[in-house]
């Protein structure tokens, strides 16, 4: 006989949200409550014949399976030149103007494991400007984070990659970017060594940097209406006059405070330039 399984109340998912912020510093109360529950529910699915109390303690005191938690709590889903119209217009818009700059820095916010940083820094390539270019990828899993650092993913997805790569207008070959051996794939180091990695926070740290373009694609609808604002103001802090921002497909700026300063570079796109 299957087993009842046991559901997670809002109730204390909102006391693992103050957990997870008193404990360990991650501010989650401005999550999705709905996003945030399924996901809190599914790890307790997995903690098998455990109860709510000793899941609570051991996401309070057991750091190594917090962040682990961390890993399923966060979304980590992403692809190599994910919607290939989308980078087409980076390609064929975007690239062109950064590249009458002396020097161009590019922050990817939620950037998970990685692999839009490395569509960007090909593309910058093929546009003959990664030399003068720094790209920083930013996410608040440092799990995610230290698999992007090192470059190395499996070699299962290339051929799909391969097919956004020349959906997006890319001529080149694009098993050249990376060495493939033993099923997995690590891209050349003429692309990694113009990036940084490293943890960030969009809900409580600071702007890093001055950035001509900023990336931050399909987070923002995890987020509660206040917190988007929130995050949408560092963005805009962050982001030098006529710089452009890029947000996911079911993201925008319309009816924000920022929309009135922002001059949208194609609409369907979810891609805007700063005017001042």
């Amino acid at each position: 006989m299957q087993e009842a399984r046991i559901l997670i109340s809002d109730e204390q998912v909102e006391i693992l949200q103050q957990d997870f912020l008193e404990f360990h510093g991650y501010d989650f109360t401005q999550y999705s409550m709905a996003s945030f529950k399924r996901r809190i529910q599914r790890l307790f699915s997995m903690n098998k014949g455990g109860n709510f109390k000793e899941f609570r303690k051991t996401l309070q005191h057991d750091d190594g399976y917090f962040f682990q938690a961390l890993t399923e709590i966060s979304v980590n889903v992403t692809e190599m030149f994910r919607d290939a119209a989308f980078y087409r217009t980076i390609r064929e818009k975007v690239i062109p103007v950064l590249a009458t700059y002396p020097h161009i820095r590019v922050w990817h916010a939620g950037c998970a494991t990685g692999e839009e940083v490395y569509s960007l820094a090909i593309m910058l390539h093929e546009g003959g400007i990664l030399h003068k270019s720094l790209l920083y990828g930013t996410d608040i899993n440092p799990i995610a984070i230290e698999k992007a650092r090192m470059g190395i993913f499996s070699v299962g997805p290339m051929q799909q990659y391969s097919k956004n790569y020349h959906d997006s207008g890319g001529m080149q070959d694009f098993s050249s970017y990376y060495t493939a051996n033993y099923g997995i794939v690590k891209f050349n180091t003429d692309l990694s060594q113009k990036i940084i990695f490293s943890t960030h926070n969009l809900v409580s740290d600071f702007s890093f940097n001055s950035f001509q373009l900023i990336f931050c694609r399909n987070v923002l609808i995890y987020f509660e209406k206040n917190l988007q604002a929130k995050v949408l103001r560092l963005f805009d802090s962050s982001l030098e006059p006529l710089g452009f921002l890029a947000l996911g497909s079911k993201e925008s700026i319309r009816f924000s405070p920022l929309e009135s300063s922002y001059q949208a570079i194609l609409e369907r796109e979810k891609i805007w330039r700063k005017l001042k």
